[in-house]
């Protein structure tokens, strides 16, 4: 009953006062234990009654978790793709909150409009969810551009979804995007990503962590725990952590695993398996995640100069004549 109070307002350091819903647990608890003709309450009929209440409130749940089974939701949790990666939603129906992971891709191509979001070209973008987004230039330019000006358009999308998103928790995991299609480097699939992100680059703690854990695992375990998946994190978020029982048990025998970062260079070491790479005298070493996405940048910053001097060049021949 005690991690079930912590796990209603999920933190490890608090209990819920929702006495009203700790009372009908109880309730319920009593009746499977009498059913059982127990003598007293154990952790056993606590299980059984937080097991049957979500039992009651989640065909939601499992039909979404039936679409990504039988392929009706794109997801992929093993192997590698550039530019795509999971990212991880919450419904809250009220009585009931599931998370499950959504794939985010981005496209980066030649080109001056910027980072593109789709959801807000189509109006299925909250405010906090373009914060988010834009929040992304600020970073892009203090990393890349600080000798050169950014020449970019990036399109960002959440594939399959159809209603407004918002919240900017999915920030960082738009940006690692971005970058892993910059670079060209491929990111691991059976690690879903979560985390709001600063122009700095600190990634920032979010809400619903539990339920977003739980969502990816339930996703994975609907093929098969391959031990090299799992859900990174923002570090501020391990003490909201008040997982299900099999998922800590899934995560103490090493067949799922919870990363818990700092930074977006921490993040794309863990999903690329190439080292982020430090500025060092105006340049990043080769080799390294920073370097391949500055290089790139560069390639498209030369291609766009000239494209536009061809392009002034033209009209100013077309109007001597």
């Amino acid at each position: 009953m005690l991690e079930h109070a912590a796990r209603l307002v999920s933190d490890q350091t608090k209990l819920s006062t929702r006495f009203g819903q700790i009372k009908d647990l109880l309730i319920e608890a009593d009746y499977w234990a009498r059913k059982e003709a127990s003598q007293r309450v154990g952790a056993e009929h606590v299980r059984k009654a937080v097991e049957q209440k979500v039992y009651r409130l989640n065909l939601i749940e499992e039909r979404i978790r039936e679409m990504v089974a039988e392929g009706t939701l794109l997801l992929n949790v093993a192997g590698s793709v550039v530019g795509q990666v999971n990212g991880l939603a919450v419904y809250d129906l009220g009585d009931f909150t599931f998370g499950r992971p959504i794939r985010i891709t981005a496209q980066t191509f030649a080109g001056r409009r910027g980072v593109i979001n789709i959801e807000r070209e189509v109006a299925l973008s909250g405010h906090t969810h373009d914060k988010g987004v834009l929040i992304l230039s600020g970073y892009l330019g203090a990393k890349y551009g600080q000798e050169k000006p950014l020449t970019l358009s990036t399109s960002l999308c959440f594939e399959q979804s159809y209603e407004v998103a918002d919240g900017d928790s999915a920030s960082s995991t738009e940006l690692y995007a971005i970058l892993s299609s910059l670079s060209g480097l491929p990111l691991k699939q059976g690690i879903a990503v979560t985390g709001s992100v600063n122009q700095k680059g600190e990634v920032q703690p979010i809400g619903g962590v539990n339920q977003k854990v739980e969502g990816m695992f339930d996703a994975c375990r609907l093929f098969e725990l391959t031990s090299d998946q799992g859900v990174m994190i923002p570090h501020q978020n391990v003490k909201n952590l008040v997982l299900r029982e099999d998922v800590v048990a899934a995560v103490k025998e090493g067949r799922f695993h919870i990363y818990a970062v700092k930074t977006i260079d921490e993040g794309l070491e863990i999903l690329t398996g190439y080292p982020a790479g430090a500025r060092q005298d105006d340049n990043y070493p080769p080799g390294t995640v920073n370097y391949l996405v500055d290089q790139r940048l560069q390639e498209l910053n030369q291609s766009m100069r000239g494209y536009y001097g061809d392009l002034v060049a033209g009209v100013g021949a077309d109007s001597a004549l």
